[in-house]
């Protein structure tokens, strides 16, 4: 481990941070679960409440984590640790570091799966997989999951400006173009229009509470808040920059994904899908692509386009353990990176044996096999508890009159604004978070 401490880095520019940040946020459950939980709860009008949820809840609360990370200038543990010394607040910082790697410990299972069948797309062969036999199929999955594994690890051990900002200055703007590529075939099919019209015309008649729970919780999880990933990417960002304008554009970039999916996948199914999460992906749609002109082409798009959102996500979800360790543990990033992969492998290992490889693990906890159990536990539950504690924080610890004038730096004019800010913070955030960690104790159901 070294011993002195060392420069901090930073992004190497503004849209450096947005790309990098927008990609954290931007994964697998902005292209496969939006659209399932748009389509159950209504379509248009689900819409129009998401985008209220995500402007109203998610960008303020994401403006917390920035705030916290520019200000401690350290991962989530160390940045909590200098605005609260002597105090138990720390934990929360603990929590959002154990929450990213056990997230990651079961998302590049479902990770590995898009190279798969990207790699069957490339070879012509996709008519060939059902996907039940092949997330069983344990050789394949470890394989996978190894592989995904080793691209994050390349990534981040690169660094912040030389890893992780360089890939999603390529990636970003490649997935950008593959999702317009896909809109523009999805509307050129038979029965494009009425998917269109079901997911941008608002029928409020469909609208109960559970629409407004739904939306909140799609817009709460899309935005990678709770875990730290947001506090340990405000961490490299240079004093000048203006926090406010850079968390607008990740909120902006995030949702206009979840959108741009929606346009992709209501069009090609012609209305709501009948299937939700790896169904609606892996079988729904692979079958789509199977029946149309041109389709073997459209289903390698299709699965790059997964796995490129994946590995934008994988990478920040790393760098938060990663950032633990050089931080407080004093490891160089190299051995840093080297860790958090091992400790990963083994985690992950019970997540890839229980779609079918191992019996004993399909069904652990209330019919949820591990993968599933521990995307409750870590991908739901943490993820409310730690954004709840953080708002909570700045409430009755930081108070919002510091957390405002970090928000200031580069911003003057936020102060005009900041009565907005403290409302959601102080009153609509926390009961919201609330509201929707109740439902899923209550209900057992995932909501991210």
């Amino acid at each position: 481990m070294a011993t002195g401490k060392t420069r901090r880095e930073h992004w190497g520019s503004k849209i450096g941070f947005i790309l990098a940040a927008s990609g954290s946020a931007i994964g697998l459950g902005n292209i496969w679960r939006f659209p399932y939980v748009t389509g159950a709860n209504g379509g248009g009008a689900f819409l129009f409440i998401y985008l209220l949820c995500v402007f109203l809840i998610g960008l303020p609360v994401m403006l917390v984590e920035l705030s916290i990370g520019r200000h401690g200038k350290k991962n989530p543990v160390g940045a909590i640790k200098k605005i609260s010394p002597d105090s138990k607040w720390s934990l929360v910082g603990y929590l959002g570091v154990i929450t990213g790697v056990g997230i990651l410990s079961y998302y590049l299972v479902v990770a590995g799966w898009t190279l798969g069948y990207f790699f069957k797309s490339l070879a012509y062969s996709l008519n060939k997989v059902h996907f039940a036999q092949f997330v069983s199929n344990a050789p394949t999955q470890s394989l996978s999951f190894v592989l995904f594994l080793a691209l994050t690890a390349f990534v981040v051990a690169g660094g912040i400006s030389d890893g992780i900002e360089k890939m999603t200055k390529i990636l970003m703007p490649i997935l950008f173009f593959l999702m317009i590529l896909l809109i523009v075939r999805s509307m050129t099919l038979e029965n494009s229009m009425n998917g269109l019209k079901f997911f941008i015309i608002p029928d409020f008649s469909k609208v109960s509470g559970k629409t407004f729970i739904y939306a909140l919780g799609q817009a709460f999880f899309s935005l990678s808040l709770g875990m730290g990933a947001m506090i340990t990417y405000g961490s490299y960002i240079d004093d000048k920059s203006n926090l406010v304008s850079s968390g607008f554009y990740v909120v902006f970039f995030d949702t206009l994904i979840a959108v741009m999916a929606g346009f992709i996948i209501f069009p090609a199914i012609g209305g709501a899908p009948s299937k939700s999460g790896p169904g609606l992906v892996f079988v729904v749609l692979k079958n789509i692509f199977l029946k149309m002109p041109m389709g073997e082409l459209v289903a390698i798009l299709f699965f790059a386009l997964l796995a490129i959102a994946a590995l934008t996500s994988t990478v920040s979800l790393m760098e938060v353990a990663v950032s633990y360790l050089i931080d407080e543990k004093g490891f160089e990033r190299r051995k840093a990176v080297f860790l958090t992969s091992l400790i990963t492998l083994f985690w992950g290992i019970p997540s890839l044996l229980s779609l079918g490889a191992v019996p004993s693990l399909t069904k652990i906890y209330k019919g949820m096999g591990f993968l599933d159990l521990m995307d409750f536990i870590f991908g739901n539950i943490s993820l409310t508890l730690g954004s709840l504690l953080l708002c909570l924080f700045i409430i009755f610890v930081w108070k919002f009159k510091n957390a405002e004038k970090e928000l200031s730096r580069g911003f003057e004019k936020f102060k005009n604004f900041s009565i907005l800010w403290k409302i959601s913070i102080g009153i609509l955030a926390p009961l919201a978070i609330s509201i929707v960690m109740i439902y899923i104790l209550i209900t057992g159901e995932t909501l991210g």
